[in-house]
């Protein structure tokens, strides 16, 4: 990837705000993908996450079970650090969009009957996110700093 590239997936004139939302909901995500990986939180682990995920048709449960915990764990660690925040951000959009198809959208909006609000409130910070980047108070602009000392 040229530095051109690289620049314009780091660059971020959001200001502080972006920080106010990537780190909360980063979080978010770290725990709920804590919860999937490790079992940590209440959370069943890889292993019975994976069998709860086959049981629903998401198939092969135990890779869906790794591909979804770590999207949310390791993405939600990016978005608190904001470092390569867009790349984070999308990724857990994408997993958010999963979880409202194939599990919440039955069950209508609200969460008091397993709806979507959740993982559409969460799809609404990560969406924004990916077109905003990190912000002022983000490692991305580090980074940046460091390709335009070059």
């Amino acid at each position: 990837m040229n530095t051109a590239k690289l620049h314009t997936l780091l660059n971020s004139n959001a200001g502080i705000g972006a920080f106010f939302l990537r780190v909360p909901v980063g979080i978010i995500l770290t725990a709920h993908g804590a919860q999937k990986l490790f079992g940590w939180f209440g959370g069943y682990g890889l292993e019975g996450t994976g069998q709860w995920m086959a049981s629903i048709g998401l198939a092969p449960g135990f890779l869906m079970a790794l591909l979804a915990g770590a999207a949310e764990f390791f993405g939600g660690l990016a978005l608190i650090l904001g470092l390569l925040t867009r790349p984070a951000a999308l990724v857990s959009a994408f997993t958010m969009v999963a979880a409202i198809f194939s599990v919440h959208a039955s069950n209508g909006l609200f969460m008091a009957n397993n709806g979507y609000e959740f993982a559409l409130s969460l799809l609404a910070a990560t969406a924004a996110l990916t077109a905003l980047g990190g912000g002022r108070l983000a490692l991305d602009n580090v980074i940046a700093a460091k390709l335009n000392a070059k």
